[in-house]
C-alpha cells in the first residue's frame, strides 16, 4: 500500500473514487491519521476542493502542540480516510480526536481492509467503514 500511494496515477485514482463517493454529501473537511493516510487525504482534498486535516498520533511538545493540524470548526462534517485497516484502532483514535475537538464524523473510508475486525470495531463506534477494496479482492 505504501508503494501504491506514492504512485501518482494510483493515488489520483483513489482520490477520484473517494471524491465521487462523497460528492453528494455536505463535507466540510477530509481528515486522516499520520503518516499513511496523509498522501490520500491530500489527494482527496485537491480533487474535491475540500480542506484537509492531519491527525497526529499524539501531541507534539513543540510547534503548534496540536493533535489536529488544520482548521476544524465546531460541527464541521468530516470524512476520515485511512490507507489500510486491520483492527481499525488507529482510525478509531483519529475519529475520536475529530469528535473530541468538535467535528462530526459521518463517514470513514479505507483503501484496503485486511478484514481483521476493523469494520465491526468501527460499527461499534457508530461509524460505517467503507473499504475501496478488501484482502479478498486480491485473492
Amino acid at each position: 500500500m505504501k508503494r501504491a500511494i506514492t504512485d501518482p496515477i494510483i493515488l489520483n485514482k483513489i482520490a477520484e473514487l473517494i471524491t465521487e463517493l462523497i460528492a453528494d454529501d455536505k463535507i466540510d473537511k477530509v481528515a486522516g491519521p499520520a503518516l499513511g493516510a496523509i498522501p490520500i487525504v491530500t489527494a482527496v482534498s485537491l480533487e474535491s476542493s475540500i480542506p484537509m486535516l492531519m491527525i497526529r498520533k499524539s501531541k507534539k511538545d513543540y510547534g503548534t502542540s496540536e493533535l489536529i493540524e488544520g482548521d476544524l470548526e465546531d460541527e464541521d462534517i468530516v470524512v476520515v480516510v485511512e490507507d489500510v485497516t486491520t483492527t481499525g484502532n488507529s482510525l478509531i483514535k483519529a475519529i475520536q480526536a475529530v469528535s473530541s475537538n468538535g467535528g462530526l464524523v459521518k463517514r470513514a473510508f479505507v483503501v484496503v481492509d485486511r478484514e481483521e475486525g476493523a469494520i465491526e470495531n468501527l460499527k461499534n463506534e457508530g461509524i460505517e467503514l467503507e473499504p475501496l477494496v478488501t484482502v479478498k479482492d486480491f485473492m
